[in-house]
């Protein structure tokens, strides 16, 4: 019976943590970029789009494929960057916890 009352404990830590976790990620702020840093995204680890920086070399009309293909590309590293910061955040909290592999928790 104690150890359901400490594993209710841990649990309870658990979520409260898993909640900071949440805030702190929306500010937590991630670069992705594209085309040899010529197109930059800055999201939110959460994957809110924060800023797109474009280099004005790029502002040619009759490229503007390129320029969309490497908004998409630095868009989808930043997203990476996020989750990899969001995976490191879930794992010092979980740290310690009998969770089974590859349950995932949000």
């Amino acid at each position: 019976m104690r150890d359901m009352m400490g594993l209710m404990k841990q649990a309870q830590q658990m979520q409260q943590k898993m909640a900071d976790m949440q805030a702190e990620l929306d500010s937590i702020e991630v670069e992705g970029g594209a085309g040899g840093g010529m197109v930059t995204v800055t999201m939110t680890a959460k994957g809110a789009l924060k800023g797109v920086k474009i280099d004005p070399s790029l502002m040619v009309p009759d490229e503007r494929e390129i320029l969309e293909d490497l908004i998409v590309a630095a868009a989808n590293d930043a997203r990476t960057r996020g989750e990899r910061v969001m995976q490191e955040r879930m794992a010092e909290i979980t740290k310690g916890l009998p969770i089974p592999p590859g349950m995932k928790l949000f």
